[in-house]
């Protein structure tokens, strides 16, 4: 599994951005596929799931603020984040979880500006 991260930049706090990540691959249905996240100096964090069901799960810090979701078809997942604080900024990965695996895209950088 193959997957390609886009949508990451610059933006002011209190401002908008989406990230979308395609899988690819000899692939036919991905169990669950989210965001983690890396900011300077922490650990990898989970930030939002879903499954292929939809069902979904969000760190308490981004609840409210950012939505996650995919279209099974495509094996595409994506995450809407609105309201951003400078804390959001951090690398942020696309992750899937397939066949009792975990695959993980390169990275994309958000950088929230106060």
């Amino acid at each position: 599994v193959q997957l390609q991260a886009y949508g990451g930049g610059l933006v002011q706090a209190g401002g908008s951005l989406r990230l979308s990540c395609a899988a690819s691959g000899s692939i036919f249905s991905i169990d669950v596929m989210g965001w983690y996240r890396q900011a300077p100096g922490k650990q990898r964090e989970s930030v939002a799931l879903i499954s292929t069901g939809g069902s979904t799960n969000y760190r308490d810090s981004v609840k409210g603020q950012f939505t996650i979701s995919r279209d099974n078809a495509k094996n595409t997942v994506a995450l809407q984040m609105n309201s951003l604080k400078p804390e959001d900024t951090a690398v942020y990965y696309c992750y899937a979880f397939y066949r009792g695996n975990p695959y993980w895209g390169q990275g994309t950088l958000v950088t929230v500006s106060s």
